[in-house]
């Protein structure tokens, strides 16, 4: 998926190339500001961070796709009415509470925004709300009533990145990316570490772009942009309650090139996708599934699926096992329960570009099994070891590489191919996830 191959010897000069990718496309504005309270729920001091990307001119063009969880958030309720309306002219968006299933969950988001609206004097529907964090908890809305006014003085125009930070809950770093295209540009963010499958994910994206794009082919681009990128990824294989991935154009500047304006939309939402994997809780590998001569795209994505939602084999790569078998059994499994009967005589199979089943036999040998453990150890993020205590030292604050386990499929059956990024699953990740919220 990703675009670019980046390599970071440091916190710091990834950082410095973050700041370089950051600078917002002309008509935007950002803020943030954070503040402390005390959730009721859990009455222990908190903090949470509100972000504003405003524009300097309400836009007609603008899109959104949220997340398919039949119980979704409050945001997404209203997001989906929000889309139509006429005009957007700001997102509003909290972290630490995603406002899914609370008492007044509806009506609090809504206060929220007509606050946000009157300081930016402009009509409350023209305001996106937008929420990420633990499940079940009220929004403490006295406390971000009385932060609101904060982010005035803190909108600048010069770079999105407060908003790429201000919108993390458990990622260790924040995600920009951007393209270039004639005389304009394409900047996303993204959140999100955990409760990843999309249809969408327990993720937050936000594109945004001076390139003049009408609303409608805004709308039918992102939707094609989506499915490789945003809907072909899974950390865990849960679907969030929270996903949404909006974009939104200032309008600042011609384009003269659709097809153009399509490729680097893809692109932004492709390497946001996998930076979202990358940074996902607990991830020391990430995993790269390319399904190839598939009878139909469907099918491809689907069995890639299977494969970085596979408990087993996923424990397998995190403590670099090169155990092959867990990946025909997954294979196996899926295609045995589809509704779509699939002949497997032509499968053919490879780790790391070493071929290591075809013709309905494995293709062994100990050369090509210490090579396959090599390519797991060489795709790590990063090594961790338990403390005498037996917590796990923390991973490092910025990716140190892009290199996936590279896993090919060959069905031989069709024309269709899709590709798949994931996880694998480790201690941390179990250790995350068991304390998230306390």
């Amino acid at each position: 998926m990703a675009s670019t191959s980046l390599t970071f010897p440091s916190r710091v000069a990834h950082r410095d190339w973050l700041s370089s990718q950051a600078t917002l496309p002309i008509g935007f504005r950002v803020g943030t500001t954070t503040f402390e309270f005390i959730p009721q729920e859990a009455p222990k001091p908190a903090k949470m961070t509100l972000t504003l990307i405003a524009l300097d001119q309400p836009t007609p063009n603008f899109g959104a796709v949220f997340t398919r969880n039949a119980l979704p958030g409050a945001p997404i309720i209203i997001g989906r009415e929000r889309l139509n309306e006429s005009h957007w002219s700001a997102i509003l968006i909290n972290n630490k509470i995603s406002n899914v299933c609370a008492p007044n969950g509806e009506a609090t988001a809504e206060r929220v925004c007509a606050q946000a609206a009157e300081l930016l004097k402009i009509s409350s529907a023209e305001v996106l709300p937008s929420s990420t964090g633990i499940i079940g908890w009220e929004l403490p809305h006295k406390e971000m009533s009385a932060a609101l006014p904060e982010i005035l003085p803190n909108l600048q125009s010069d770079s999105i990145l407060p908003a790429a930070e201000g919108i993390v809950t458990t990622d260790l770093y924040p995600k920009v990316r951007r393209v270039q295209i004639g005389g304009g540009s394409i900047v996303g963010i993204a959140k999100g570490a955990g409760m990843i499958e999309p249809n969408l994910a327990t993720m937050l994206v936000y594109i945004l772009t001076d390139l003049d794009v009408p609303r409608d082919d805004l709308r039918a681009m992102l939707a094609r942009a989506v499915e490789p990128s945003f809907n072909s990824i899974s950390i865990d294989s849960d679907t969030s309650t929270s996903d949404t991935v909006a974009v939104l154009s200032s309008g600042k500047v011609p384009c003269d090139d659709l097809a153009a304006f399509q490729v680097g939309l893809a692109n932004v939402c492709g390497d946001l996708a996998e930076d979202v994997v990358r940074n996902g809780e607990g991830v020391r590998h990430v995993i790269r599934v390319t399904v190839n001569h598939a009878p139909d795209t469907a099918i491809a994505r689907s069995l890639g699926k299977a494969i970085v939602n596979a408990p087993l084999f996923k424990c397998a790569v995190a403590g670099n096992d090169a155990n092959v078998g867990r990946l025909v059994q997954v294979i196996g499994k899926h295609i045995g329960e589809s509704a779509t009967p699939i002949d497997l005589s032509s499968l053919k199979l490879k780790l790391g570009g070493i071929a290591i089943f075809a013709q309905g036999v494995f293709q062994l040998n100990p050369e090509k099994e210490e090579d396959l453990t090599d390519h797991l150890r060489s795709a790590e993020l990063y090594q961790s070891t338990p403390t005498a205590e037996g917590v796990f030292t923390p991973p490092v604050e910025y990716p140190t590489h892009e290199r996936c386990v590279e896993i090919e499929i060959d069905l031989g059956l069709g024309d269709a191919s899709a590709t798949v990024i994931g996880g694998d699953l480790t201690h941390e990740y179990v250790t995350e996830n068991a304390d998230y919220r306390s």
